[in-house]
């Protein structure tokens, strides 16, 4: 393993949302403001700067990681995918959203903001090892994050539409209204909006 002084320079080299990259930096800078300030990834929010709030989550080889609680000399010759490369795998190179991030969008998933991109990348990381979670298991991993914004549910949501959505599954099936206990507007109500 290699060792470094606290104030020494060093040249970090690494893969950020598929592209090599690379900047100078002093051996005790954190990889947030590594990449925030170095590499210009701002979407990678600092917090508490403790490992609690998530915002600061990003990918690792596959894998969330908290940045804040790591060094940007650990990341040498490592992958990191922050919210911008999100959109990568599925956009293949185009801009736009990627489902993850619609869903967010669709269900007014977020309201500062501030949160939200280490939400997507704790979200991302889960689907992609849990293609399927319940309510429940969306939560507890959701738990690892703080927003006092939005409350959640929007954001649990969200996660479980993307998940249905890429299961095949029909998203946000809504039951018809003369089903008990229903308050919603049925299919006919709605076709006759639509048509006034």
């Amino acid at each position: 393993m290699k060792t470094y002084q606290k104030n020494d320079v060093v040249r970090i080299e690494l893969v950020l949302n598929g592209q090599r990259r690379s900047g100078t930096c002093e051996s005790r800078t954190l990889l947030s403001d590594f990449l925030r300030h170095e590499l210009g990834a701002t979407g990678t929010h600092v917090g508490c700067e403790h490992g609690v709030c998530g915002a600061c989550t990003v990918r690792v080889d596959g894998v969330a990681s908290r940045t804040c609680l790591s060094l940007a000399v650990q990341a040498e010759g490592r992958s990191i995918e922050t919210v911008e490369g999100l959109n990568r795998e599925q956009a293949r190179g185009q801009e736009g959203l990627s489902d993850l991030q619609e869903a967010f969008r669709r269900n007014h998933a977020l309201q500062c903001g501030f949160c939200t991109a280490g939400i997507l990348m704790s979200s991302a990381d889960y689907l992609a090892r849990k293609p399927d979670p319940s309510e429940q298991e969306v939560r507890e991993m959701l738990s690892g994050h703080l927003c006092r914004c939005t409350g959640y549910t929007n954001i649990v949501k969200a996660v479980m539409e993307t998940a249905a959505a890429r299961l095949g599954r029909p998203v946000g099936a809504t039951p018809p209204a003369d089903q008990p206990g229903h308050a919603g507007i049925g299919t006919a109500a709605q076709s006759k909006l639509v048509s006034a």
